[in-house]
């Protein structure tokens, strides 16, 4: 599996549909909103400082998850074929790492892509891309002599981009390797996508009780949804990993799920 985070691609109409602000009527207690917006209604972008913190909040908890693990549970597989555990945090820690080389170049003009956009189906999720991301995060973790330096490569590199990000200004631009000009806020954001999302698959393969935090939660929710219809999504009372789990496609809708989510009006974003 590459850095998407299912395997269906974004259409046209997803990306008309979700081309929207992040804040909105909450219904949803005290759970921060991730997007800003301007008089006119148009979409300003994620909140820097917001999305930043939830970033470092996601890091620390996958950190503290695989602090002491076993050199057994390092080999486990995943469903992110064909990766174990110890290439998967090595995935995670390649798709952080390009934001250092981003940050030392130039900045672009003019943001171009959403987070949302970010996901578009094109040469990014070829399957020769896709070969090439799956190689190079098996490269990544087969650097380190064993697991508990896995753990420390991914520290390091979290820990690195959060303080280069913290002393950005909230409008900085980057392009990325794909070529996108984006707020910085918006790719931190699919950043913390990968922490979360792939935090539920190396969850799920150790056997463990997932770890997501709320902010993260939170932000990559919006992200599918849209603000507006995250109070809807409160009424199917599923914890947040549980949500992700299947607004992503890796736990299936039975039946009577699939009919409450089209009763509620729910229409999820498809990421990849």
């Amino acid at each position: 599996m590459s850095d998407e985070i299912t395997r269906h691609p974004v259409t046209a109409d997803d990306l008309d549909l979700h081309k929207r602000q992040f804040s909105g009527p909450d219904g949803g207690g005290d759970r921060q909103r991730f997007g800003s917006r301007s008089t006119d209604g148009v979409r300003r972008g994620t909140d820097h400082d917001q999305v930043l913190e939830a970033f470092r909040l996601e890091c620390a908890a996958l950190t503290a998850a695989v602090a002491g693990l076993s050199e057994a549970g390092w080999n486990l597989p995943t469903r992110c074929t064909p990766w174990t555990v110890r290439d998967l945090l090595g995935h995670v820690c390649v798709v952080i790492d390009w934001l250092p080389a981003m940050l030392g170049a130039p900045a672009p003009g003019e943001a171009e892509i959403s987070a949302v956009e970010y996901y578009r189906p094109d040469d990014r999720f070829s399957p020769r891309t896709n070969g090439k991301r799956i190689a190079l995060a098996q490269d990544r973790a087969a650097v380190p002599a064993d697991g508990a330096a896995v753990a420390e490569d991914f520290a390091a590199t979290w820990r690195r981009v959060e303080r280069l990000c913290r002393v950005q200004p909230s409008g900085r631009t980057v392009r990325t390797r794909h070529g996108d000009a984006m707020l910085l806020s918006e790719f931190l954001l699919t950043r913390v996508v990968e922490v979360a999302v792939h935090g539920l698959d190396l969850a799920d393969a150790l056997g463990r009780e997932a770890w997501l935090s709320p902010a993260a939660g939170d932000a990559v929710t919006e992200l599918l949804l849209g603000a507006e219809h995250t109070t809807a999504a409160g009424e199917l009372e599923w914890s947040r990993p549980r949500f992700l789990r299947k607004a992503t496609g890796r736990e299936p809708l039975n039946e009577a799920e699939a009919a409450q989510v089209e009763r509620l009006g729910i229409r999820w974003l498809a990421l990849g």
